[in-house]
């Protein structure tokens, strides 16, 4: 499994770009539902707003099977039961213009 291994190539990508574009605080492999061993790639923890990077999507990768997508779905709607808002990004999505409106969600979140 590769989370022993530490993050992917594209969550650092995206932590570095959203470091670089001064992104408001995130938490790394949070761990958001009581008694269950989901995790965050990325979460803001003050606005309960998830970052999930979506690998191996070219590749059939685990979000594409139909075990992994189905763990996904449950994951996700676990999530949006205990309120956290959802941004998924695959590889060609990890971009400054997509990171800055998530940053810029946040901050707003943030404001109410």
């Amino acid at each position: 499994m590769r989370r022993n291994k530490g993050p992917s190539r594209l969550e650092e990508k995206f932590e570095k770009m959203w470091i670089a574009m001064e992104g408001p605080e995130l938490t790394r492999e949070l761990k958001f539902v009581p008694n269950r061993k989901f995790r965050a790639d990325f979460c803001h923890v003050p606005t309960k707003t998830l970052i999930e990077i979506e690998g191996g999507v070219f590749v059939r990768g685990r979000h594409n099977r139909p075990s992994g997508f189905i763990k996904d779905c449950e994951k996700y709607n676990l999530a949006t039961f205990f309120g956290y808002s959802i941004f998924r990004l695959t590889p060609p999505q990890i971009t400054i213009s997509n990171l800055e409106e998530i940053a810029d969600f946040i901050r707003n979140k943030t404001k109410s």
